[in-house]
């Protein structure tokens, strides 16, 4: 009997591009229903991606003259423009150039991070007013030293793990309080500090990263016990951190709608920031949200600094 040979023929390009397009299609709307399932929030977080991959897929499949798959790419690049467009377009008005101005410097400088020179030059490039840290270690804190001269204000809670925080400051820092975050008692930072005619409170807060039931859970009731607080406080507010959550996500949502804070991002984009090693995949999870008596001039990313996380620069004018 002649052996039986099979022949095995790699899938064509038609059908590659199919199968990423279904994978496309299925994420792109099942994410839109997130709040349903903490698989479907965590995936919630790629929708600058799935927006790019559908209006790639929507070009290819024209030029390959498949019609329909090219209409439903169509369909599913629209879906996905009108969460992550709206982030490029904002009305801003005038500010007057009296208005009173502060620059925050924020880094999640990653624990494991002992590249501390970067940082150090990009505070000396960019000499904000306050800088804000997370992830900061006792080799972070020695590091931070350098700048002590300049920033003669500080407030540092150096831990062993990925929840040290660490605010640097111009001005004089107010009414500092360490808070212990529900549920598992991590640290956030809740200081007052003087703008023109206004004293702005300051929030900073680093939720566990939401990985399994456990790790959702605990992130989801830190962003809520912050909410709650922030929701009582008077007067200009800013919440600034890695939040672990992108901006689709529902208690990302949440939280907006508790606390009435607007993403410092409106108008200026995306700004992805994490993770810094894979471009295509990263995420805007370092936010930074505002009350309305406080207008964004800028935001944007800085350079590497050897973390995971880009750093994020803001530009903030009191309006009111």
């Amino acid at each position: 009997m002649w052996p039986v040979r099979l022949a095995l023929r790699p899938p064509d390009l038609t059908g590659l591009l199919q199968a990423a397009a279904t994978v496309t299609v299925v994420f792109s709307l099942a994410t839109l229903v997130n709040s349903w399932h903490r698989f479907l929030e965590l995936f919630s977080h790629f929708r600058l991606q799935y927006l790019l991959v559908a209006l790639m897929l929507t070009v290819l499949f024209a030029a390959l003259k498949h019609r329909r798959w090219a209409m439903l790419m169509l369909a599913v690049t629209a879906i996905n423009a009108v969460p992550v467009l709206p982030w490029y377009f904002a009305d801003r008005s005038e500010i007057p150039s009296s208005a009173a101005r502060a620059q925050i410097l924020f880094a999640n400088v990653n624990s494991g991070n002992s590249n501390t020179q970067a940082l150090l030059e990009l505070i000396e490039t960019e000499n904000p007013d306050l800088v804000v840290l997370h992830e900061v270690t006792d080799l972070w804190a020695t590091a931070m030293k350098a700048v002590q001269t300049h920033y003669r204000h500080r407030h540092v809670v150096e831990r062993h793990d990925n929840f040290g925080l660490a605010v640097y400051s111009r001005r004089p820092l107010l009414n500092v309080d360490v808070l212990a975050s529900p549920p598992l008692d991590l640290p956030s930072l809740v200081f007052r500090q003087a703008l023109g005619d206004a004293t702005v409170n300051y929030v900073t807060t680093h939720p566990i990263p939401p990985i399994g039931k456990l790790g959702f859970d605990a992130r989801n009731e830190q962003l809520d016990d912050i909410g709650e607080r922030i929701a009582a406080l008077d007067g200009p507010t800013v919440l600034i951190g890695d939040l672990n959550t992108a901006m689709w996500g529902h208690h990302y949502k949440k939280l907006v709608s508790e606390t009435g804070l607007a993403n410092a991002r409106e108008g200026f984009g995306i700004i992805p920031t994490w993770p810094r090693q894979i471009p295509f995949a990263m995420i805007p999870i370092d936010q930074c949200l505002v009350s309305d008596d406080l207008a964004v001039l800028d935001i944007r990313s800085g350079p590497p600094i050897g973390s995971d996380h880009l750093p994020l620069i803001v530009t903030l004018a009191l309006i009111r």
